[in-house]
């Protein structure tokens, strides 16, 4: 019987039941090998799951261990978009309820896709500073749903872990260093517990990099007022939560900013070397490991995390590209 408290702490144990779940489910994702700056080593192309990103592992591993009684009261979950179709498509094959709250500047192409799934979608005014949390948790105390956060979660963190697993299974090896993208710290916390002896860089957007502040103040540290905007949707969490940071302080080495340029480079980069469309929340650990921001060597694996992109946005990515 799966440990129910939601207040416990992830562990390796839940990563390994989460990875072996998915893998009935899911086929792995490919791992890919490609040269950087002389090095060749390998990205997880993690924009090619069903709902083009990693967040269906973790959703499915937390909604499937839901009890019975809690599948027909259905879950309320919180998303800029990729956890949002990640929650829609395990409820959708479990047969139960999903509400996602999602910011009105998501793009429209999550937007339609988490509708698309069957969700329904309530609207908050993240440039107007409306808390999603609080939000989301008034509407599950309201409905009595299971409240699936997008990574302050110990079922989603183990859940994200499952990639590391097939990593170390596709590699043949463990990993010596995996650099992932970072917004709340759900992936980076889950392959921190999957790949123990892994050295773990994650890498957040310029102007959104709490996680790194955090790390190096020692504490939790919120993105400032005036943060920039920025195209990584998918990793503009103003903190992370503790569940996070606990795994982060004695895991994570001290963190790396990709620049939008660097961002959009890197999109091109797998566009043209992969054949991925990589959205660019998904693109900054590819983007901090070009421009020789963080280590790499033949053991390393960069994850692609989603490519959950608009077409138009990505059109003028490329268009860019061209015109350099």
């Amino acid at each position: 019987m799966p440990n129910r408290d939601a207040d416990r702490a992830p562990n390796r144990s839940g990563v390994l039941r989460a990875a072996a779940k998915i893998a009935q489910i899911l086929p792995a994702t490919p791992l890919l090998p490609v040269e950087i700056n002389g090095v060749r080593l390998h990205v997880k192309a993690e924009s090619l799951q069903p709902v083009g990103a990693f967040k269906i592992r973790g959703a499915w591993h937390r909604l499937s261990d839901l009890s019975a009684e809690e599948r027909a009261r259905g879950v309320i979950a919180l998303s800029s978009g990729n956890h949002a179709q990640g929650v829609a498509w395990a409820a959708r094959e479990l047969g139960m309820a999903a509400t996602i709250v999602m910011p009105v500047d998501a793009p429209q192409t999550k937007l339609d896709a988490t509708r698309a799934l069957g969700a329904e979608v309530v609207l908050y005014d993240r440039p107007g500073g409306e808390d999603r949390d609080a939000i989301a948790g008034a509407l599950a105390a309201e409905r009595g749903c299971v409240l699936v956060h997008a990574y302050a979660d110990p079922w989603v963190i183990e859940g994200q872990g499952s990639a590391g697993i097939e990593i170390a299974a596709q590699l043949g090896r463990a990993p010596s260093r995996l650099i992932m993208p970072c917004g709340g710290g759900g992936l980076t916390a889950g392959l921190a517990l999957a790949c123990l002896d892994a050295e773990i860089y994650p890498v957040e957007p310029e102007g959104w990099d709490d996680v790194r502040l955090s790390l190096a103040a020692g504490e939790i540290v919120r993105v400032p007022a005036d943060a920039p905007p920025t195209a990584c949707d998918a990793l503009q969490t103003p903190w992370t939560a503790p569940i996070n940071f606990a795994i982060l302080q004695q895991r994570a080495q001290p963190g790396s900013v990709a620049t939008p340029a660097q961002v959009r480079a890197a999109q091109r980069f797998a566009f043209e070397r992969l054949r991925l469309v990589i959205e660019p929340g998904g693109a900054v650990a590819l983007a901090a490991a070009l421009a020789g921001t963080v280590p790499v060597d033949e053991d390393t694996v960069i994850l692609l995390s989603g490519g959950n992109t608009d077409r138009a946005a990505f059109a003028r990515v490329l268009q860019e590209g061209e015109s350099d």
